[in-house]
């Protein structure tokens, strides 16, 4: 049975471009670029085009672009680097909906320090509730791993600006599915390769170009300094490779899609959101019992960030925006590809109709009465 994939916002495949990138520079850059001999040099040169050509996509000065192995460890090392040079009792914002590897580290670094942004209805962080003036940092996605809606994250990055404010963006979710302009104005961005057709285990900074102190491990002088470890070549080539030839979608299936299906509650309709995600709460049932019956008929998705699926309770994203635990039980994160059709959002759609009325059929069949969890 071909399966039908709707969870690229956990991981993507290696797109073609990608593929091509990787085999090559497997082939003929397996060299360590740090070693004294000119073959070697060859393959710290185009190490350093790799960073120059993502640096122009991303429409930054080179020396911003530091490779590391992706947003995990990305955001991990930002709130570390905060922490240690921000001045005693620095208080930071965050956004409550941020991906666990920020809302953990943040609460790692700087405890009750922390300071909880205020959302709006739709769960985007809203912009004129920040006190800037009692802030150090402030970390805010660009768009959210499980609802899909946008930040006012350029409009965050100005005022944080103005305000002599760090501003960290992770990025994760935007870069490869939206328009890369405008990120050159995040001090801190942080981004991994397998969101947008890349491989996983490689990812990127951008930091500020004035910053001198920042440094993640000890032990090597890589990237200049500030990351050591022998650079993942293969993987930063393919990851350049898979940007290059990424592509904003559309969101017209998706529309489409959920005006088929009244039943369901989209979270954040009402919001600006990526147009290739749609979290839905079912109007009944679990979300492992619809994810199980969906995946006998040929479909993959989840119920929300991959991260936290091997954890206890319910998604803090959710919880967030003041959903009730029973509706978070039953939530369907959708997420698509640029290469997903019309047709295939519709034909979800009919299945997931399909399914509904077999879970019901279930549960008449069991004799127990219908449940909403």
């Amino acid at each position: 049975m071909e399966m039908r994939y709707f969870d690229c916002n956990a991981t993507t495949p290696l797109c073609v471009e990608a593929r091509a990138a990787w085999n090559r520079a497997n082939d003929d850059l397996w060299l360590n670029p740090s070693s004294p001999y000119r073959a070697a040099a060859r393959v710290h040169a185009h190490l350093e085009a790799a960073r120059s050509e993502l640096a122009t996509l991303l429409g930054v000065e080179s020396q911003r672009v530091v490779f590391n192995s992706g947003a995990t460890e990305g955001n991990n090392a930002i709130f570390a680097y905060w922490s240690a040079s921000l001045p005693a009792g620095a208080r930071i914002g965050v956004s409550p909906t941020e991906h666990p590897s920020v809302i953990e580290s943040a609460q790692c670094y700087f405890g009750d320090r922390v300071e909880w942004l205020a959302l709006d209805r739709n769960g985007a962080v809203a912009l004129e509730a920040i006190n800037w003036g009692e802030l150090a940092a402030v970390s805010v996605m660009a768009a959210n791993h499980e609802t899909g809606v946008m930040n006012p994250w350029q409009a965050i990055a100005h005022a944080a600006q103005a305000a002599g404010v760090a501003y960290h963006c992770d990025a994760s979710q935007w870069v490869g599915k939206q328009p890369l302009a405008g990120l050159a104005a995040c001090a801190y961005l942080t981004a991994c390769a397998h969101k947008f057709g890349g491989p996983r285990g490689v990812g990127f900074w951008l930091l500020p170009a004035d910053e001198s102190g920042f440094a993640c491990f000890a032990g090597g002088g890589q990237e200049s300094g500030r990351r050591a470890g022998t650079e993942n070549v293969a993987g930063i080539m393919a990851m350049v490779a898979a940007l290059a030839a990424a592509r904003v979608g559309e969101s017209t299936g998706r529309d489409a899609f959920l005006a088929a299906l009244p039943e369901f509650e989209c979270v954040g309709q009402g919001a600006a959101r990526l147009w290739n995600t749609a979290l839905l709460l079912a109007p009944e049932f679990a979300s492992n019992r619809w994810i199980r019956a969906l995946e006998k008929r040929g479909y993959w998705l989840s119920s929300g960030a991959a991260c936290a699926t091997a954890k206890a309770g319910p998604s803090t994203v959710l919880a967030a925006m003041g959903i009730s635990d029973a509706a978070m039980r039953r939530s369907l994160r959708i997420s698509s590809s640029a290469a997903t059709t019309p047709q295939e959002w519709a034909e979800l759609a009919t299945e997931l109709r399909a399914v509904y009325a077999e879970l019901r059929a279930e549960e008449e069949a069991s004799g127990s009465s219908v449940v909403t969890i």
